[in-house]
């Protein structure tokens, strides 16, 4: 299969041929990765299981892992749903469009191959101008994973798409690079309190303004046997890794005193905070400042990304501050780590 790579080249996305192509391929119930807010999606139409189903193959992704729904509207996502909660009604008011993903009651119409057998359906309306154009231009709501191979690096512009799905989907639609850098937050309003299952782009604090009280799911990441379906995406399970092995450490001592050692014995690369220093020897990416977790989240991973580029063994990072987007940095690192 030969992946388009298809440009955006007009300010006005719903007429630009790149994007009326890729919502084309959507119809005929192909493959097309496309930039959202977050991170790009490998979209299908999300009504068609057998469409749906070849992101799985694409992305060697297991069935026991859902994809999230990306509709347009509020009234969208109502009518995907058998029931549509009041407290959804609240967060969509608040957070829609944007990184926020809500687990309701699915209707009838979801296929199931959609929420890996579950009776809930995660929806999100993203808040990206291209996003928002494709998904109207195709006319369906659009199923979608991140565009990247399972339990690699999530991609946040389309060279990163390419680098893993080349050749195995249709097209790439070229919107630039992402803003916000991590996935959604994936959320079940509908449970006593309400469960956060995969920080995100929208911080539980946020949430708290809307709802009140609200947990965040705690699953020990595990390489053994998977459940037969997981409530959320990138739930639980090895995720967002690099080819290089990530160590993690808490402080600017603990960095410099790994990375040192670690240099020792191979090619060492570093997340390295603008106020920090790095070790002579040591690859540095540019991440940004220690006091902005919002710039941290975006670089997060185009920083693994160009560090597995340059050969390193070992990238070691600092975790930031369990706070505000911080605890999506910190959630995607844990995952990522060997």
């Amino acid at each position: 299969m030969k992946t388009l790579h298809l440009r955006i080249t007009s300010a006005k996305f719903e007429e630009d041929p790149a994007l009326l192509q890729a919502a084309e391929i959507l119809r005929r119930g192909g493959l097309v990765a496309f930039p959202t807010e977050t991170v790009y999606g490998l979209g299908a139409n999300a009504l068609n299981a057998a469409a749906v189903g070849r992101i799985f193959q694409a992305k060697q992704r297991p069935h026991w892992d859902p994809v999230i729904v990306h509709v347009t509207s509020v009234v969208e996502a109502r009518r995907l749903t058998s029931e549509w909660r009041a407290e959804a009604e609240r967060l969509a008011a608040a957070y829609w469009p944007g990184p926020l993903t809500m687990l309701l009651p699915r209707a009838d119409e979801i296929p199931l191959v959609c929420t890996a057998g579950r009776d809930k359906v995660g929806l999100r309306w993203p808040s990206h101008p291209v996003a928002q154009a494709l998904i109207r231009a195709a006319g369906v709501p659009v199923a979608a994973p991140s565009a990247n191979r399972f339990g690699h690096t999530s991609p946040t512009t389309a060279e990163h798409v390419l680098a893993d799905l080349d050749g195995r989907i249709d097209a790439v639609l070229d919107g630039g690079p992402c803003t916000v850098g991590v996935e959604s937050t994936v959320l079940d309003p509908g449970l006593k309190p309400p469960v956060i299952y995969r920080p995100g782009g929208i911080t539980p604090e946020q949430v708290r303004r809307v709802l009140g009280e609200v947990t965040v799911a705690q699953r020990k990441v595990s390489d053994e046997a998977p459940p037969e379906s997981l409530e959320s995406p990138g739930l639980g399970i090895r995720h967002y890794a690099p080819r290089a092995r990530v160590l993690l450490v808490e402080s600017q001592e603990e960095f410099m005193a790994t990375a040192g050692r670690e240099l020792s014995s191979g090619k060492v690369g570093v997340l390295l905070p603008r106020e920090w220093t790095a070790p002579d020897g040591a690859e540095a990416f540019a991440w940004g400042s220690w006091d902005d977790a919002a710039g941290l989240a975006r670089g997060l991973y185009d920083g693994l990304r160009v560090l597995d580029e340059k050969g390193v063994a070992v990238i070691v990072c600092p975790l930031p501050p369990a706070e505000g987007i911080g605890l999506a940095v910190r959630d995607r690192l844990l995952k990522a780590a060997k």
